[in-house]
């Protein structure tokens, strides 16, 4: 039972990371691709590691569970991390003039 739910775990985070990808390939601006990286890669990675938190309870003892709190501590740091670094990075992107995509812009430089 505890391999299905890794799987399920790894199969969440690796559909996630692909998400991401795919969302930073087509979204149109700056901004747009920032938040699906953002998003997508603290969701992939916590699934991800949640899935290794739970393999290392698949058979308990002293190791398993100290590594199992090392793994959460590390899910912690990125559920943290990541989103005040994508936060920083667009803000960066403001401040230096990065303009947002607009529909409008974009149907006025096809005519």
């Amino acid at each position: 039972m505890i391999d299905i739910i890794v799987m399920v775990l790894f199969g969440i985070g690796l559909f996630s990371f692909f998400s991401t990808t795919v969302g930073i390939l087509r979204f149109p601006d700056f901004y747009s691709r920032m938040h699906a990286a953002g998003k997508g890669d603290v969701f992939s990675s916590v699934a991800m590691l949640l899935g290794l938190v739970v393999y290392h309870f698949h058979h308990p003892s002293l190791d398993g569970v100290l590594v199992a709190v090392k793994i959460l501590m590390i899910s912690l740091f990125i559920f943290l991390a990541s989103p005040t670094a994508t936060h920083a990075i667009i803000s960066a992107g403001f401040n230096s003039g990065v303009v947002p995509w607009s529909r409008q812009k974009q149907e006025e430089g096809q005519q």
